[in-house]
């Protein structure tokens, strides 16, 4: 990433004309925050709109000679500590406003703007060690050298595809990725962009976590003149996280589309827009509302060019970075989801399989520690033999956990202390484990009796 070139894209705008915007919309803006909150000072509309005071002043002085709105009150440090209000002519004004939207917020940022940080910002200079990779993995028991599936495609910033049998950890080892994404430098994104008048509203509170006051004075401060000075920005920007969108099979086409909302007027950022920069998990792929071949007909031009097309209500089509890793995780076989065109496209594929009986030894006394229950190796020996070696059940990772977790519920109930032994082993998984075999005997059983 060029810092400087990102330094001058942040700069501090001072004149009305380098807005980038049109005019109109931040008037709009006013006017529906002076309708909203009655009397506003200089200060207000500037923390409101991120636009630099000396702007607010000039666009208000405007306003007055055309009679818009009114000084109800003056201060003491002239015309920057006035306080305005609307008139009769501004309320009308206001209420057109409304009619053409209802966002009020920080004043949106170009899309030309908006897509320049983003390339700027997705090429990042600083890349993920191995040794970052495995402190973010370190929770979990996996295979030796698994990092080194995973931290390529981190580095890369394109695309993953975890898949594997159900109870391995291919969502933890996904949200683990998201952590140490988020957690590596940060970003700075607009609240909103414009397009041809409209407002696209890019942040989510529930995907754009702000950076902590300590990171924000690391990442304003500049050396000049050897010593630290703070960087002055456009405050329409801000510095967050690096987001991490995540959704399973509540997705639809329409969360992949610009969305207008019809009451508040301003459209809704598609969940990859928001993810731009960050990372996009889709879990049990294959499992959406939408087929994967709809996903694949949708996102086979952006994750080929890293450009994705979206179309306002007005049929006005614009281009968009399409800059995020994109991580789909699926139990199920990946050939019988989507086809070789779609699979070439995504940079690295990942098995998830089911742990071996050492790690499976080790998954199952971290469990015990975790849930202080003492460890006791004659019933872990009996659980391999006659749970899993005699009928030759698969092992998942997510196995000792519930196990564990059964036996002392069982205690529990019994209001005894939590001990593990082969009884109560044997007890905890008849509780858990599904045994087909004696599903379809039991079935036979009943239809015998109803004959």
């Amino acid at each position: 990433m060029s810092t400087a070139q990102l330094m001058k894209l942040l700069a501090p705008v001072m004149k009305l004309d380098e807005l980038g915007i049109p005019i109109g919309l931040v008037q709009d803006i006013i006017f529906r925050l002076l309708f909203n909150e009655g009397d506003v000072n200089i200060a207000r509309f500037s923390e409101i709109m991120g636009i630099h005071a000396s702007l607010v002043d000039e666009l208000l002085a405007r306003m007055k000679q055309e009679h818009l709105v009114e000084v109800v009150r003056a201060g003491g440090l002239g015309s920057l500590s006035f306080t305005y209000g609307l008139t009769d002519a501004g309320t009308k004004r206001a209420r057109d406003a409304f009619e053409r939207s209802q966002y009020v917020g920080r004043a949106p940022i170009s899309l030309d703007k908006y897509n320049q940080s983003i390339m700027l910002q997705a090429r990042r200079e600083q890349r993920i060690t191995p040794t970052q990779v495995k402190q973010a993995l370190g929770f979990l028991i996996l295979p030796d050298n698994f990092h080194r599936r995973i931290g390529p495609a981190v580095n890369a910033g394109t695309s993953l595809f975890l898949y594997g049998p159900p109870g391995n950890g291919k969502t933890t080892i996904a949200q683990a990725i998201a952590k140490l994404i988020a957690h590596d430098s940060p970003i700075w994104l607009p609240d909103a962009i414009t397009v041809g008048g409209q407002i696209i509203r890019v942040f989510d509170p529930l995907v754009h976590t702000p950076v902590s006051n300590e990171t924000m004075l690391v990442h304003t401060g500049m050396l000049m003149n050897g010593r630290t000075e703070k960087f002055k920005y456009d405050q329409r920007w801000r510095l967050f996280e690096r987001p991490a969108v995540m959704v399973g099979g509540e997705l639809t086409m329409d969360s992949l589309n610009l969305r207008y909302e019809p009451i508040a007027k301003v459209y809704e950022a598609p969940l990859q827009l928001k993810a731009n920069g960050g990372m996009f998990l889709i879990d049990d792929f294959g499992r959406q509302l939408i087929s994967p071949q709809e996903l694949l007909n949708r996102w086979i031009v952006p994750l080929e060019s890293g450009i994705d097309f979206l179309r306002l209500q007005s049929g006005q089509s614009l281009e968009v970075p399409f800059r995020q890793l994109i991580v789909f995780s699926t139990n199920l076989d990946p050939m019988q989801l989507v086809d070789g065109a779609f699979l070439r496209r995504i940079q690295m594929k990942v098995e998830v399989g089911g742990p071996s009986e050492k790690l499976f030894y080790q998954i199952f006394t971290e469990s015990c520690k975790s849930f202080n229950l003492p460890f006791d190796k004659k019933a872990f020996v009996h659980l391999l033999q006659k749970w899993y070696r005699a009928p030759n059940r698969v092992m998942q990772a997510v196995h000792p956990r519930d196990i564990v977790k059964t036996v002392i519920s069982i205690c529990n109930y019994d209001n005894t202390t939590p001990a593990l032994t082969p009884e109560l082993i044997d007890e905890a998984c008849e509780c858990y484990f599904v045994d087909c075999n004696m599903a379809a005997t039991l079935a036979d059983q009943k239809v015998g009796d109803e004959k």
